[in-house]
């Protein structure tokens, strides 16, 4: 496929001001050591070497904190490191300091500094299945280009409901690999005994119920892109079978005897940050290396609220396949909410508002969500029992899920973990209610 094909560019119409981070090791084992970040990044800082201010320091846990700025000042996030970062006294957590500040972690301190450059117009990409304007998904677009013909594994990182198997699946369609084909595995909705299978396929035999041979993923991605959603979930007794064939680029099926060979490109996803489950000890490093290789933080929409208009008056033409289906009433209130659900909460809010025809009525944002229990003698029934209870059931089902995976997020795992349900039948009443 020629290039101008896949990705069309256009202008921006303004210069663009973005902050630069820059730190200074002033005390420590690394003394002296200087970086001067990209405008605009997300810096780390940590004793491993792929942090991108690497601390020679073994109080300094192997991915300790992340710094962005903002027009706040310092966005500081310290990643469940053993030592802590402080400034001065206080151990910070997430905190916002202003440049300038002193920062210790374990026994090295470094001075933050921020400015702000002016960047003029740049063509601005545009990706198959992205819909975007803001500067953030443009960071993000710009990396989907950069790393498709990356050979080695990309780690998307990102809340749930932000869109990160449509950044997968650009990679996919952006690179060389385009023509083979996408395998997705959701690692977290499989259960634990199956994954192997799953992953690296079983022969005949191998265990009761294998009745014939089953191709895993690996197999059937071979020669285009394996994505692994919520690798964060994968069993820690995978792990090092998963780490073994990124390495060999070779696998052995289930109950096989012979290595099979295979070239796939493994593009990951996660809602966790893998660095901190490195830090606990939960998740293993050699692996987090193999799949990190390089890293796209797709943010939430929140952070990103120049793009919600434009997404929603996208998500109503997919619906209705004309303009101005939601009204400018409807619209005017959107880009303030929270959006803890990100995309895939606004995605639901749109199709539901058409469907139910409440856009731009009084309090229309609140359709669909619970309300209080009616004190009214019920009507008399003008259905049979049995499909009377089932429309309750439903109801109920639809409106229960609706809260319960926004107040978890929009994170199925943590939704599960909430309601003490099985995860996989969790995911079976999203699907069937639209929330997934």
């Amino acid at each position: 496929m020629d290039e101008s094909q896949r990705t069309r560019p256009h202008r921006l119409s303004a210069a663009v001001e973005i902050q630069r981070l820059s730190l200074t090791v002033t005390r420590g084992p690394s003394v002296g050591k200087h970086l001067r970040a990209e405008a605009g990044a997300t810096v780390t800082v940590g004793s491993a070497e792929d942090n991108d201010l690497a601390l020679d320091d073994p109080t300094v846990s192997r991915y300790h904190l992340e710094l962005v700025a903002s027009g706040d000042g310092v966005l500081v996030r310290d990643l469940g490191s053993l030592n802590g970062t402080f400034l001065g006294v206080t151990r910070l957590r997430d905190a916002t300091v202003a440049a300038g500040a002193q920062l210790r972690v374990g026994d090295t301190v470094f001075v933050v500094s921020a400015a702000a450059e002016t960047q003029p117009s740049e063509a601005r990409l545009e990706i198959p299945g992205l819909v975007f304007q803001s500067a953030a998904m443009h960071r993000v677009a710009q990396a989907i280009r950069r790393l498709a013909a990356f050979g080695g594994s990309v780690l998307v990182q990102g809340e749930t409901g932000t869109g990160k198997e449509l950044v997968a699946r650009a990679l996919h369609s952006e690179s060389p690999r385009s023509k083979g084909p996408f395998v997705v595995v959701d690692c977290g909705a499989l259960p634990g005994n199956l994954v192997e299978s799953e992953l690296f396929g079983h022969e005949r035999g191998a265990f009761t119920g294998a009745a014939q041979r089953h191709l895993g993923a690996f197999e059937r991605a071979h020669g285009g892109t394996l994505f692994l959603d919520e690798i964060g979930e994968l069993p820690a007794h995978v792990q090092p079978a998963l780490l073994g064939v990124l390495q060999r680029k070779e696998l052995r099926r289930v109950g096989g005897a012979k290595e099979v060979a295979v070239d796939v490109h493994v593009v990951s996803a996660t809602h966790r940050d893998l660095r901190a489950e490195v830090n606990r000890g939960t998740f293993r490093a050699d692996l987090y290396y193999r799949i990190a290789a390089a890293r796209i933080v797709v943010p939430p929409l929140r952070e990103r609220r120049e793009d919600v208009l434009l997404l929603a008056e996208h998500f109503a033409r997919e619906v209705t396949g004309s303009e101005g289906a939601l009204s400018a009433e409807a619209l005017a209130v959107l880009p303030q909410q929270h959006w803890s659900g990100n995309v895939r909460e606004l995605r639901n809010l749109v199709e539901r508002t058409i469907a139910e025809g409440t856009g731009g009525e009084p309090g229309w944002l609140d359709a669909g969500e619970p309300s209080a229990p009616s004190t009214e003698a019920a009507a008399p029934p003008a259905e049979r029992y049995r499909d009377a209870r089932a429309h309750a059931v439903a109801d109920f089902e639809r409106r229960y899920l609706t809260a319960l995976i926004e107040t978890a997020g929009g994170n199925a795992s943590e939704a599960a973990r909430r309601a003490q349900m099985d995860r996989p039948y969790l995911l079976s009443l999203l699907k069937k209610y639209g929330l997934r």
